[in-house]
C-alpha cells in the first residue's frame, strides 16, 4: 500500500513561486538601461544617512553638501553616547520598550490582519462587502487626520500611559488587511474544499495552506508594521507621560532636538548618528525579505 502524504503537504505544494528569470539573456539588457540608474538614484538617500553619520562639523556644513564622507570620524558617536549617560532613565530601558512593543506588535498585526483577510476572503456572513469596504475607506486617511479621534477612543478605553496605547493603534493596519486578502483570493476555492473534505478545521486550514501560501504578503506587512512601531515616536509623546514606558524613537528625536537647539553644530552631529541608529534596523528587515516583497508586489497587483 503506498502511503499518502499529508493533506496539508499535498496543498502547499500550490505555493507561488518566484517570478524572476534564472538565467541571463541579452534581451535583458534593455531593462538594465533603465533599471540600473534607477538603482543608484534610489540608494543616493541610505547612502548620504550612512555617511552623514561619520561626517566631522566642517563636512556636515559643507556647501554645496558633500554626498560621502572624505574624513570620516566616530566624535557624533561618542557624542551621541555621551549625551545618553547622563539620561535619568537607563537608555537599555528605552531599547527594551522599542523592542518588545515592535516584536508584540509585528506579531499581532501579522495575527489580525491574516485572520481577517482569510474571513473575508473565504467565509460567507452578513456585512462581509461593508467591512472590506471600510477598510478600504480607511486606506485613504493618513494619520494626522485621526489623531483627535484617536485620542479620544484611547482615552475612554482608560488606555492612557499604559503600555497597550503603544500596541493597539497599529496592531491592524489596513494597508495589511487589504493586501492579505488579495493574497488569500488567489487561493483556489477548490484547495480550502478538498482540505475540508479531508477533515481540516478551520485553524490547521488557515495555518496549514493559508499562512505557507501567503508568506511573501506576510513578509511585506512585517517590515511595513515594523517601521511603523520603531520610528513611532508620536505615541510616547502624546499618550505617555511615565518616562520609563517611552521608546527609543521618542527618546532619540527629544535629545536631537534639544541638543540642536543649544548647539547647533554639535546637535547635527548627534541628530546624523541617531538617524543612523534608527535605520539601521529597517534596512536589516528590509535585506532579511526583501526577496519576499518584491515577490509580493510582482503578484499583488498593486501599481
Amino acid at each position: 500500500m503506498i502511503a499518502r502524504r499529508p493533506w496539508w503537504n499535498r496543498y502547499t505544494g500550490l505555493r507561488n513561486r518566484g517570478m524572476n528569470p534564472q538565467g541571463f539573456h541579452v534581451s535583458q539588457l534593455k531593462f538594465y538601461v533603465v533599471l540600473i540608474p534607477l538603482s543608484v538614484l534610489m540608494l543616493l538617500p541610505v547612502v548620504y544617512i550612512i555617511s552623514s553619520a561619520f561626517k566631522p562639523p566642517d563636512e556636515l556644513f559643507a556647501f554645496p553638501p558633500r554626498l560621502l564622507v572624505t574624513n570620516p570620524t566616530l566624535d557624533n558617536f561618542r557624542d551621541l553616547f555621551s549625551r545618553l549617560s547622563t539620561s535619568g532613565v537607563p537608555i537599555t530601558r528605552y531599547l527594551f520598550n522599542s523592542i518588545m512593543i515592535t516584536a508584540i506588535t509585528v506579531a499581532a498585526s501579522i495575527l489580525v490582519s491574516s485572520t481577517a483577510a482569510y474571513a473575508l476572503s473565504k467565509k460567507r456572513f452578513r456585512l462581509k462587502q461593508a467591512l472590506f469596504a471600510i477598510n478600504t475607506v480607511a486606506l485613504m486617511f493618513v494619520p494626522v487626520a485621526v489623531t483627535i479621534p484617536r485620542f479620544l477612543v484611547i482615552e475612554n478605553l482608560n488606555l492612557l500611559d499604559s503600555f497597550l496605547v503603544h500596541i493597539l493603534p497599529v496592531l491592524a493596519l489596513p494597508v495589511g488587511v487589504f493586501l492579505l486578502k488579495q493574497f488569500v483570493d488567489g487561493i483556489p476555492d477548490e484547495v480550502i474544499e478538498a482540505a475540508q473534505i479531508d477533515g481540516a478545521s478551520d485553524w490547521r486550514l488557515y495555518w496549514r495552506i493559508i499562512m505557507p501560501m501567503i508568506k511573501p504578503a506576510i513578509a511585506t506587512i512585517a517590515i511595513l508594521t515594523f517601521q511603523a512601531a520603531w520610528n513611532n515616536a508620536e505615541i510616547s509623546t502624546l499618550y505617555i507621560n511615565t518616562e520609563s514606558q517611552r521608546t527609543l524613537a521618542f527618546y532619540l528625536t527629544t535629545l536631537t532636538s534639544a541638543t540642536t537647539t543649544a548647539n547647533a553644530v554639535a546637535g547635527q552631529g548627534i541628530a546624523a548618528a541617531a538617524a543612523l541608529i534608527m535605520f539601521l534596523p529597517n534596512l536589516i528587515i528590509f535585506i532579511v525579505l526583501q526577496r519576499q516583497v518584491m515577490s509580493t508586489m510582482s503578484r499583488s497587483g498593486l501599481k
